[in-house]
């Protein structure tokens, strides 16, 4: 570089640490051809700090570069976007160009597009699927465009809601792009592939309704949902998947096993719980709860409802009053409560505290509501009212390590005794926070230690910290690889302050606690959905709502089945009393997801035995009732994942 360029030089930052110089201006693709030509020549997109951009983004000094290659993890996200496009070109092909367009983004999964004045049901899946073909086998180029403000919303006449996504641009922008792909055009800030030619396989998978920008009073549009990967066979392993979770969904299974449900009459997203699932709630509950009481939590109870003034106190009412579900009592406005941590500050403040009492620690099953769009609710997975297995604690500074390594024991016991695999992810300060550079600095590099400890592998997510603390999270994969977000650590400087929460130090001066927030399930909706689906609804022993079923031969068992469920009478067991044969019987408890059947006839009844069968389809007869009795003790105790007594 000249000394003359030199003068107008900026600096990026490269994955490996390393500084690349470039000209003031240089785009995202320049970079590339600046790191090797054969790089360069095979930029698709970059990433600015973190951000998915185009390859023709001007880069600024001091940002964090990643090129994005048709290698690069990011690349069928980019893929899925011109697969977007192209579904909206299918559309307007085949429905004309009176339908409007809303917006079309990539997902985890693949992609969507909305749609307003669009008529269209499933059976005009496939042909839409053939248009994206003929459009893909055309391997139109995709020419990314800059027009003026003015220009777009020329072009955009026609186009409401492209209008009013023009209207909200940062009055700064004097420029917007759009990318064209042979007759057909969108306003879009990409990135997009070089030509339809690369989009590589694609499916359309189902048609749902959506609000437009997701709010309720907007119109509802038309969303068709589609996927996109590099080959068939990837997209024909994901269907599979798909397939499967499509026979694993927790709403599915939840009508058989009679769990839950959620009726128009009661309201959306407001669970009911029937017998059997109330009974797997409970155990569930009553885990965590032992393994609270071990750890020194006291449990405390706050109501569902509070005044407003306290969701003003702790920040919630600014930051969540869309969410609430909020109404007024005479004079007065109340919120139902949409977190439990504010109702426990309150409760700490009500008492006076030497730094000899901490760390105090509550517990609650705290149920609490959400004014999610009704769109958006689904299942047990997003739903108004949920219960989470919170836990807050007040602690000194000097306790944050010693109080997270107890958490973090108690997250692995829960999730090591599901048979869990999880990921940990160490998220720090965030450009917006509280609190003092000291405190951050002391409080990550205390999650930090914890995590290196216990030789923990975890990803750094740098900024991704809540504006109140740094925290930990975990996620887990189920039986089908899917990923959740799971437990998570939480620090707080936020609330001790809002609440002037304080305890007298050993100096005989006021000190500021810190607030640690923890669940160790999360809440028990979501994860009793997911436990529904990774089993399948096939429950370990301890949680099944029936564990034992006892099947006999004939009506002349009758009374012999009873004393053997007699026998039993601290486990959750039934007796089939119908008039079915036995092979229906049996297979009537199979797919009622019984761990164990107990087949009991004339022989069985002479010799005092049973006959047990597993969800397995594995049997043995002439069993001694005690030891069985015995196995079951030890396997329920045990919390084993899988009825095994037949397996050993």
């Amino acid at each position: 570089m000249s000394e003359s360029d030199s003068q107008h030089g900026i600096a990026v930052v490269l994955p490996d640490g390393s500084e690349l110089d470039v000209d003031a201006g240089a785009t995202v693709e320049e970079c590339a051809y600046e790191i090797g030509p054969g790089l360069g020549s095979d930029t698709v997109a970059g990433k600015l700090d973190g951000d998915l951009v185009s390859k023709e983004e001007p880069v600024y000094d001091g940002a964090n570069l990643e090129i994005v290659t048709d290698q690069s993890d990011e690349y069928v996200e980019v893929m899925r976007h011109s697969a977007a496009h192209a579904l909206a070109q299918a559309v307007e092909r085949r429905f004309g160009e009176d339908v409007k367009l809303a917006i079309g983004p990539p997902t985890d999964d693949g992609f969507y597009y909305d749609f307003d004045d669009l008529d269209v049901d499933e059976d005009d899946l496939p042909g839409l699927e053939a248009e994206i073909e003929e459009i893909v086998d055309a391997d139109y180029e995709i020419e990314r465009e800059e027009v003026s403000i003015a220009e777009a919303e020329d072009r955009l006449a026609d186009e409401p809601y492209k209008l009013e996504l023009l209207e909200e641009l940062d009055a700064e922008d004097e420029t917007v792009t759009f990318y064209r792909q042979g007759e057909w055009e969108d306003l879009c800030a990409g990135p997009h592939v070089d030509s339809t030619g690369e989009i590589g396989a694609v499916t359309l998978l189902e048609i749902a309704g959506a609000y437009w920008r997701g709010d309720e009073e907007n119109p509802m549009q038309t969303r068709i949902y589609g996927t996109a990967f590099e080959s068939e066979s990837d997209l024909e392993a994901y269907l599979e998947r798909r397939e499967e979770a499509e026979e694993r969904d927790h709403r599915k299974i939840g009508r058989e096993m009679d769990l839950f449900s959620i009726q128009e009459v009661t309201g959306p997203g407001l669970p009911l719980y029937h017998p059997p699932g109330k009974r797997i709630l409970r155990e569930l509950s009553g885990f965590v709860e032992e393994l609270n009481e071990d750890a020194g939590y006291e449990y405390v109870e706050t109501p569902h409802l509070f005044k407003t003034d306290l969701w003003k106190q702790s920040g919630h009412y600014d930051n969540y009053r869309d969410d609430m579900f909020v109404f007024e009592l005479g004079d007065d406005e109340f919120g139902l409560k949409p977190m439990n941590c504010p109702g426990h500050a309150s409760i700490f403040e009500d008492h006076s505290w030497s730094y000899r009492d901490l760390p105090v620690r509550y517990a609650e099953n705290g149920k609490v509501y959400r004014k999610e769009q009704r769109g958006e609710l689904s299942g047990l997975s997003r739903v108004w009212a949920f219960t989470i297995d919170d836990g807050h604690l007040f602690v000194r500074p000097d306790q944050i390590e010693t109080e997270v390594e107890g958490i973090m024991d108690a997250i692995d016991e829960v999730l090591s005794t599901f048979d869990l695999e999880y990921e940990v992810a160490l998220a720090t300060r965030p450009e917006t926070s509280v609190g003092s550079d000291e405190i951050w600095e002391r409080a990550e590099s205390q999650l930090e230690a914890v995590l290196e400890k216990r030789a923990m592998d975890y990803d750094l997510e740098a900024g991704d910290g809540a504006f109140y603390g740094p925290k930990i999270d975990f996620a887990f994969e189920d039986a089908i690889g899917r990923s959740w977000d799971g437990p998570t650590v939480q620090l707080d400087f936020n609330m001790p302050e809002r609440f002037d929460l304080s305890y007298v130090g050993e100096d005989n001066e006021e000190h500021r606690p810190v607030m640690i927030h923890r669940a160790l399930y999360g809440s028990y909706e979501r994860f009793f959905m997911m436990l529904i689906e990774h089993y399948e609804g096939n429950f370990p022993l301890w949680l099944a709502p029936e564990q034992v079923r006892v099947l006999p031969i004939s009506d002349d068992n009758l009374g012999y089945a009873h004393r053997v469920a007699n026998e039993f009478e601290d486990f959750r067991v039934e007796v089939d009393h119908s008039d079915a044969t036995l092979g229906r019987k049996i297979r009537a408890a199979h797919d009622d997801r019984v761990p164990y059947q107990l087949i009991v006839g004339d022989d069985e009844e002479a010799d005092g035995t049973v006959s047990v069968r597993d969800r397995f389809e594995e049997q043995e007869e002439d069993v001694e009732i005690e030891d069985f009795r015995e196995h079951l003790v030890a396997e329920r105790a045990e919390k084993r994942t899988e009825p095994d007594f037949l397996q050993s």
